[in-house]
Formats: structure tokens, sequence, C-alpha cells
């Protein structure tokens, strides 16, 4: 199937995933993965326009806390207050996500759009309503941005197929630290899963045009 069937607007969803604040932008408690992030926000400010224009359902994929913290995750090191900073190494979330999630303002949280936060898990499937939205929309094809490669993004792959969806994932529109993993990752794993592709050829596709 080429990609213009593939990603047909009658068809498809266009997800972002964890593209909120406190996990990207400044105010980040992932220094390196804001920074490896920013690059990548306005590719998908603009997939995220072309797929309004064509009355694509656009869901916003958010991870969601109380500040309390009832009812989250304590069983991986992620939760316990260390993140990933690189390769072997950790470091201090340095202040809690916001509670509630609020899409990062380059993107931003359109009329029409969905918002799904979790309050558990590390894959926007897990603990929502994503499928049975996406599925009640009759969508068979999932296009997946965002952060990151390490975790989340990794985690929606696996359940995206598992669930029977066609993933596509430009390569340009999502991130995660380091840049070494993040290429091992898509080689020996996300090509396996996803159909790999530009933001530029997703636009094309749409007959958009390129960003």
């Amino acid at each position: 199937m080429n990609l213009r069937d593939l990603v047909a607007p009658a068809t498809t969803a266009f997800l972002t995933v964890e593209v909120q604040d406190g996990v990207v932008g400044e105010h980040s408690v992932i220094p390196d993965l804001a920074r490896a992030a920013e690059p990548v926000l306005p590719r998908i400010a603009a997939l995220a326009a072309a797929a309004r224009l064509l009355g694509m359902p656009v869901v916003h994929c958010t991870v969601d806390s109380r500040p309390d913290g009832r009812g989250g995750n304590r069983n991986a090191r992620l939760f316990t207050g260390l993140v990933g900073a690189a390769a072997g190494e950790l470091s201090p979330v340095r202040a809690k996500p916001v509670r509630p999630a609020t899409v990062h303002a380059s993107i931003g949280a359109k009329d029409g759009d969905f918002v799904m936060g979790r309050l558990h898990g590390v894959s926007p499937m897990t603990g929502t309503s994503l499928d049975a939205v996406l599925r009640n929309q009759g969508i068979s094809t999932i296009v997946a941005t965002g952060v990151s490669v390490n975790v989340a993004v990794l985690g929606l792959s696996f359940e995206a197929v598992n669930h029977g969806y066609q993933l596509v994932i430009p390569r340009d529109a999502v991130a995660g630290v380091d840049d070494d993993y993040v290429q091992m990752v898509f080689r020996r794993t996300l090509s396996l899963l996803a159909t790999l592709t530009t933001t530029d050829a997703l636009l094309e596709a749409w007959a958009v045009g390129p960003g």
C-alpha cells in the first residue's frame, strides 16, 4: 500500500504523544528530552494543522498526575523521581508535572481536538479510551508524533500493532535521548512495526504541500 492510501484522511488519526508542558518546552522536568524535542515541535504543529484542515481526528495523548500522586505507578525507576538523561545516566526531576496537563503552546489543543490523559502506565492506550475513540470513528491508521522514542512512543507502537492498527511514524516529528540510541531503536525495532516516513512526505500525501 502506498503512503497516500495508507494515510487517507477518512481512516487516519493524528496523535501527539506527551507534547505537553512539563515534558517538552522550557519547564520540562526532563531537560535533555526537551532539547531533543525542540526542533520537532514545528513539524508536529504543521502536521496537526494539516490533519485538522482535512477533518482528521487530532488526539493529544498526555500524562497526568495528581498533586498527591495517588493512582500513579510506583513500580519502575521512572516513577521514583529519576529519569534517564542519557545512556547509562540518571538525573533528578526538576519539578512535578503539571496537572491538568496542558498541550504545548506551539501545537495547542484546538476546538475539535481530543485531549486524552492517563494517570498511570507509560504509553497512551493503557487505561484510556483511546482505542475505543479511534474505532468509533472508523480509524485504521495512526500517525504518531511526539516523545519519547525511549518510552511512550515505543510503547504506543507495540499497542497500536497489538490492537490491529496500521502505524505511521514521521521520523523527524518524534524525539528521544540520546541520538545514537534513538537511531538504533528505529533501525532495530520501529522499522519492524511502523511505516517510517517524514513530515514533508506526509504533507505531500495529504496534498497540503511541504512545510
